[in-house]
């Protein structure tokens, strides 16, 4: 099963992108796994309903009719690192070919991706900001690919 996060606009600062990238490196040691950035920008006068549809239609334009999308948004289902890594192996017990995991903007989904995904998982209870998210997914990712193989990494 490929997985992949698909995230709105360009990772900032220069922390982030190596951790990212370090991260996801590991995640793919478990599962063919890509992130990517979709760079969109509007200019402040845009109303935040005409961004939200408008990332939603870039964000759907990146899909393949046969992926399984699931959103990672504050609304979502909680799942402890144990329960995401049963998340994935059902999805894997499922055939599912692609799954695909998508940080919207800063004016979350539009009901257009909602209506065309499967659900939605919430990383915490707390707020983060969309940067960070893509840190800590990419992380659980890995953690989740340890806890698969019975590897040291999580102590729980």
């Amino acid at each position: 099963m490929k997985i992949s996060l698909l995230a709105m606009q360009k990772t900032t600062g220069k922390q982030l992108p190596v951790l990212i990238a370090d991260y996801s490196g590991r995640a793919s040691r478990y599962f063919p796994f890509t992130y990517k950035e979709l760079p969109v920008k509007f200019p402040a006068s845009v109303p935040s309903q005409v961004i939200c549809s408008k990332e939603g239609e870039i964000l759907l334009g990146q899909l393949d009719t046969s992926d399984q999308l699931w959103l990672l948004d504050e609304r979502g289902d909680r799942l402890t690192s144990a329960s995401f890594a049963d998340f994935l192996v059902s999805r894997q017990q499922e055939n599912v070919k692609h799954l695909v995991f998508a940080i919207g903007g800063a004016y979350g989904f539009s009901p257009e991706v909602r209506n065309r995904s499967k659900g939605s998982i919430r990383l915490s209870d707390m707020t983060f900001t969309h940067q960070m998210v893509r840190l800590f997914f990419v992380e659980q990712l890995y953690r989740a690919g340890t806890i698969i193989r019975n590897e040291p990494y999580h102590h729980s």
